[in-house]
């Protein structure tokens, strides 16, 4: 049985998203019952010269939702990077999921092949699907996740590697 590239991609995407919701909502968890104010997580960082928590949601959301439009064939839609609160941070989550879940299996399906531009700050980088999904925006949306997490376990949130996969 093969795996069609819909299968490979939007429902990764969700659930990498939701499971990020799902560490996040933790770490608010911890920070209240240390007294603290939850919103300030948003600000942390693994180290000086990497992104804070709230650049790796939105770099998690918008690899997700460009990649879902990309394979599509679609103009991605824009999400400004605007949030400056936990509640924030959920709302744009679940607008990403829901952007995402608009997509159908037909939109993306055959588009192994199909041209796909990335522009960053080296320049632009021209992929066919499959590498594209299999090699940039799987490897991103992971990476960001990834770094939110150990982001919130560096601040003490009691999360462990099932809370990750989603195995809850």
């Amino acid at each position: 049985m093969t795996i069609s590239m819909y299968q490979a991609s939007v429902p990764v995407f969700v659930r990498a998203l939701d499971n990020l919701t799902h560490v996040l909502k933790k770490g608010e968890a911890h920070a209240k019952d240390k007294g603290q104010n939850p919103d300030n997580l948003l600000q942390q960082r693994l180290i000086f010269d990497m992104l804070p928590l709230i650049k790796q949601i939105q770099i998690a959301c918008d690899t997700a939702a460009r990649g879902s439009a990309r394979l599509a064939g679609a103009e991605p839609q824009s999400f400004p990077d605007t949030e400056t609160t936990l509640a924030q941070a959920f709302d744009r989550i679940e607008r990403t999921m829901a952007y995402i879940k608009t997509f159908k299996p037909a939109q993306i399906d055959g588009s192994e092949a199909r041209k796909v531009v990335v522009k960053t700050r080296s320049g632009e980088t021209e992929f066919k699907g499959q590498a594209y999904l299999t090699e940039y925006a799987l490897p991103n949306l992971f990476f960001h996740c990834a770094t939110a997490y150990d982001i919130l376990r560096v601040a003490g949130t009691q999360i462990g590697k099932m809370d990750y996969l989603g195995n809850r």
